[in-house]
């Protein structure tokens, strides 16, 4: 038996264009972030999926709605531990002016090594890694075999394909995932392994570009 989640990052919303840090808040789904996730639908349109889930904020139901239209009678369960890792007091910061003042590196290694005490206001990394760790250990006991939908967040997503690409020896991860990009993990015999990562039916790219060194988990210098 194997399992096959394909994990596909929210459109583009509102808070994404204005470039504003996005975790528990939410914003709507942008005309042409809509337009994405129809293209990312088409291409997930033959794929016999057996069960999906979301996170509960808006942008990611959203997205899965959409890509569900194509899979008649196939429920849709949304999961607290798939949510965006919480920026809390920082929520909806210019991100320009907050990633100057905090390294994104330094930030999210110790998120992922969960040491990262939390912003004020929001959560620590070992809660996060916690709840998200918890999420997929549930998703994958419940579906042995099969196609599942995981529709959720930038963070969220790169955090567990690197928890399993780094767990099988694959690597840390090269590049961001853009809005309403496809990615996947298999799991079989108990061994999960990263597929595909950052597949962009889309066509958004990555705003900016891939920095020169990106790596997931951040690797020390």
């Amino acid at each position: 038996m194997t399992l096959t989640l394909h994990l596909v990052r929210h459109g583009r919303t509102v808070y994404n264009t204005e470039h504003l840090l996005q975790g528990w808040c939410d914003s709507p789904l942008t005309s042409e972030g809509l337009d994405g996730v129809r293209a990312t639908a088409e291409a997930l349109a033959g794929v016999p999926f057996v069960a999906a889930y979301a996170s509960p904020l808006g942008r990611t139901v959203a997205t899965a709605q959409e890509i569900l239209t194509h899979h008649d009678g196939l429920d849709l369960t949304l999961l607290d531990g798939l949510k965006e890792f919480s920026f809390g007091d920082h929520e909806k910061a210019p991100e320009e002016e907050f990633w100057s003042e905090h390294s994104p590196d330094a930030v999210f290694g110790a998120v992922f090594d969960g040491t990262f005490p939390g912003f004020p206001g929001g959560e620590s990394g070992a809660a996060f890694m916690e709840r998200t760790r918890q999420a997929f250990a549930r998703i994958t006991a419940d579906n042995p075999d099969g196609d599942v939908l995981v529709v959720s967040h930038g963070v969220t997503l790169l955090t567990h394909l690197a928890r399993v690409s780094m767990a099988a020896g694959q690597g840390p991860l090269t590049t961001p995932l853009p809005n309403a990009s496809v990615s996947e993990i298999t799991v079989s015999g108990g061994r999960a392994r990263v597929r595909r990562v950052a597949s962009d039916p889309a066509g958004h790219g990555i705003p900016g570009g891939v920095r020169p060194g990106f790596a997931f988990p951040p690797q020390a210098a």
